[in-house]
């Protein structure tokens, strides 16, 4: 039976910072991997066409890592704080109920932009185990550029507790990220390419394997 599993991404390219190459994994076993991209740049903070071109990109690095589908829920970015959190979970709970995820990444709690923030809390709201279809399994995947930066408050410190083995897959992480040119940043950023495979290599180092990603686990239900 084939597996769905469900990214939820603050804007385009934090899939693929995140668990790019657990997506690619996923696609390799034969799990669907669907995309739910919460926002969209509001016009007057991002020069003309820049939406566009980035959607684009994400196409591109998409169609290399095998994602099957991406809906974009348009919420203002990056305002995400001020949305109201009821039509953020209502508007997940929707993709939920029709994609019908085992498995749920999110983006981390401690992550220093509020769009990661929101999300994260929405994505819980709309997770809740109270008999609806829900997925049994929810991690929070760390953000280069997001989730290192965020406050010495040790609540808000991403301690990962799941590592996934994907020395088969970063050099198609990497490949997918070049697809956001718009997005990447020359060494040492966090967002480049050579600090994207540093991290991997590192997270790999933890667990005796060539590259991982790493996550915090949320919530695991065992049947």
């Amino acid at each position: 039976m084939t597996t769905q599993v469900l990214v939820i991404a603050p804007h385009p390219d934090d899939e693929v910072l995140g668990c790019g190459g657990v997506m690619a994994r996923h696609s390799a076993m034969g799990d669907e991997v669907h995309v739910v991209v919460m926002s969209r740049g509001v016009e007057h903070l991002f020069e003309a066409g820049l939406v566009a071109r980035i959607r684009e990109e994400l196409a591109a690095a998409h169609c290399i890592i095998g994602v099957k589908t991406v809906t974009y829920l348009d919420f203002p970015a990056p305002r995400l704080d001020v949305v109201p959190m009821h039509e953020m979970a209502d508007a997940l709970l929707d993709k939920l109920t029709q994609i019908k995820p085992s498995v749920v990444y999110i983006p981390h709690h401690g992550d220093l932009h509020c769009d990661h923030k929101a999300t994260y809390w929405a994505s819980l709201v709309a997770m809740r185990p109270i008999g609806r279809t829900i997925p049994s399994r929810v991690l929070c995947y760390e953000t280069p550029s997001e989730t290192e930066w965020g406050g010495p408050i040790v609540a808000d410190v991403f301690v990962p507790t799941v590592f996934v083995n994907i020395s088969p897959y970063i050099q198609t992480k990497l490949q997918a990220m070049s697809c956001y040119k718009s997005q990447l940043k020359p060494p040492p950023h966090p967002r480049s390419l050579e600090a994207i495979e540093a991290l991997a290599v590192y997270r790999g180092a933890a667990v005796s394997v060539g590259a991982a990603e790493s996550f915090a686990l949320v919530r695991e239900i065992s049947c």
